[in-house]
């Protein structure tokens, strides 16, 4: 019997990562749910899809992503998709952002970039085929106040969608990403109604999306979409077209 495909979502304990681990195991994969802090979820999460397994690493710490890469190639084998969920947001005016937050924005950009690198070099590209899904944002291409960091690196994965696409020419490697609006997630539970308000009325369909609804799209790429490649997909109810 031939092993399941397996899919590692990172930040896979809370959010649009959940929505996503739920997604591609329902869609058959086996699935390595990443998390930083949220063991308990991550663990809970596994549990519930079965086959599943929570795997932890700081992703800003090269030797923690080193032992992500061990930890695949010793309980499952190979890799079949990698989906960048994993971020994280430091919010004030760039007058008085402190630099501490501003690189712990871009260490976690880089380690996404290792994390990427070690995947294609030793599950990917020795296999002949894969798929890599970049989690992006709508405000990489619309910026958003007091998120500078968050703006530029969710930008900058778009980037790299568009330049891993060239750089695999000819191999059986799909690279996209997708561009959530804004999505009811922890991320937003905590915004004033007023903002609340005045966002959703700049959404054309009138409400926030669902992490499902972006983690449909992330099945479609890791399963259908064999002639989509370095493109970014936007799910945002209509805010922004690309």
């Amino acid at each position: 019997m031939n092993a399941p495909a397996v899919a590692l979502v990172t930040g896979g304990g809370t959010g649009i990562g959940t929505a996503c681990c739920r997604a591609l195991a329902a869609a058959g994969f086996r699935v390595a749910v990443h998390y930083r802090a949220s063991a308990a979820a991550a663990q809970a999460l596994a549990d519930e899809l079965g086959d599943a397994f929570a795997v932890r690493a700081d992703l800003a710490d090269p030797s923690d992503v080193d032992a992500l890469v061990a930890t695949l190639r010793e309980r499952a084998g190979h890799l079949d998709v990698l989906v960048n969920n994993a971020g994280v947001n430091r919010n004030a005016p760039i007058a008085t952002m402190a630099l501490g937050d501003y690189d712990a924005v871009a260490a976690l950009t880089r380690g996404t970039w290792y994390l990427t690198k070690l995947v294609l070099r030793r599950f990917m590209l020795r296999q002949g085929h894969g798929r890599i899904i970049n989690i992006s944002s709508v405000v990489g291409h619309t910026g958003n106040q007091g998120q500078a960091p968050y703006t530029m690196a969710k930008a900058g994965l778009d980037a790299l969608t568009k330049s891993l696409a060239q750089e695999l020419t000819g191999r059986a490697i799909l690279v996209n990403a997708v561009a959530p609006g804004f999505i009811a997630t922890e991320m937003t539970a905590d915004l004033p109604e007023s903002v609340r308000a005045t966002t959703t009325a700049r959404i054309p369909l009138g409400r926030m999306g669902a992490p499902e609804e972006v983690a449909d799209v992330v099945a479609f790429l890791a399963t259908r979409a064999s002639y989509v490649h370095g493109t970014v997909v936007h799910v945002n109810g209509g805010l922004y077209g690309g």
